[in-house]
C-alpha cells in the first residue's frame, strides 16, 4: 500500500513541523525564562507599590500635622520673621519701667541665625500686677523674647522695685544680597 501525499500537503507538513519546533524551541528559550523573571519583578513591583502606599499615608499624616501646626503657631512663625526694632520696643514699652536698657550681646550676639538682644529693665511699681500686665503685653508683641530668671522684687516705700533681664531673639538679615 503506497501513500500518495501531494506535494502541496508534503509542504505544508513540513512547514507545520518547522513552525511548531520554532513555538517549542520558542517557549523554552525565550518565554519560560522571562516568564520566571517577570513572576520576580512583579513580587518585587507589588512591595514597592505596599512601601509607596505607606510612605503616601506618612506624608499626608505629615502634611496634615504640619498645616496644622502652621495654623496654630502661625503668630510664632511670623515672630520668627520679624527682625527687632529696639527704638519701637522702647517706645512699646516704656510706660511700664523707670529704666529700660536695650543692648546687642557681644558674645551671645548672634546663635543659630538669631541676634540676640539682652534687655535689662528696672521699674518701680505700686503692685506686681503692673509686671504681669508687661508679661502679658510682651507675649502679644511681634517678637520672641525671652525672660530671665531671677526677677527681683525689693519694697521701697509704698513702691514695688523690680529688675530683670530677657533676650530677645531676632532674625538676623542676610547681608549677601545678590542684586
Amino acid at each position: 500500500m503506497k501513500m500518495e501525499i501531494s506535494r502541496q500537503n508534503l509542504y505544508l507538513l513540513i512547514l507545520s513541523f518547522l513552525l511548531l519546533l520554532f513555538v517549542l524551541i520558542f517557549s523554552f528559550f525565550v518565554l519560560i525564562p522571562h516568564g520566571k523573571q517577570y513572576r520576580k519583578e512583579r513580587v518585587q513591583i507589588k512591595k514597592e507599590e505596599k512601601e509607596l502606599k505607606e510612605e503616601q499615608k506618612y506624608n499626608d499624616k505629615t502634611k496634615t500635622t504640619l498645616k496644622s501646626l502652621r495654623s496654630e503657631n502661625k503668630n510664632i512663625i511670623s515672630a520668627f520673621a520679624n527682625s527687632f526694632d529696639p527704638k519701637r520696643f522702647k517706645k512699646l514699652h516704656d510706660g511700664y519701667f523707670s529704666e529700660l536698657e536695650i543692648l546687642k550681646e557681644p558674645k551671645e550676639g548672634e546663635q543659630d541665625g538669631f541676634s540676640v538682644y539682652s534687655v535689662k529693665a528696672t521699674s518701680k511699681i505700686n503692685s506686681p500686677k503692673t509686671f504681669y500686665n508687661f508679661l502679658d503685653a510682651i507675649n502679644k508683641t511681634e517678637w520672641i523674647i525671652s525672660v530671665n530668671f531671677p526677677i527681683r522684687f525689693k519694697k521701697e516705700d509704698d513702691l514695688i522695685s523690680s529688675s530683670f533681664t530677657m533676650k530677645v531673639y531676632s532674625n538676623m538679615v542676610d547681608t549677601n544680597l545678590t542684586k
